[in-house]
């Protein structure tokens, strides 16, 4: 099993537009890809002092093969688009994990 982790730190005032985007197209359109089998959007509840909140969405991925195909074929797109609405409102970094 892969898991895709996102990481992103987005300012208090784009918050709830984010939140509302994440959960309502950007989740949405990568599941309806059928290619992870599952998500998990989570909030960080040991928050150091910064201007925003952390939040982690975890796609869970069967293969290595599969997250490629979601990273070539969707993620550019999503990604792009995702900056055109947030730009300068967050940061982020991914992880790619693999189940021990």
């Amino acid at each position: 099993m892969v898991v895709y982790n996102i990481t992103v730190n987005i300012s208090y005032q784009a918050e709830k537009d984010w939140l509302h985007y994440m959960k309502s197209v950007y989740i949405p359109e990568i599941l309806a890809s059928e290619l992870p089998l599952e998500c998990k959007l989570l909030r960080l509840l040991t928050e150091i002092e910064n201007e925003g909140s952390t939040y982690t969405t975890q796609f869970k991925f069967r293969t290595m093969e599969d997250f490629l195909a979601y990273q070539t074929d969707f993620q550019p797109a999503l990604q792009e688009r995702h900056h055109e609405l947030f730009n300068g409102q967050y940061v982020s970094f991914r992880t790619l994990l693999e189940e021990a």
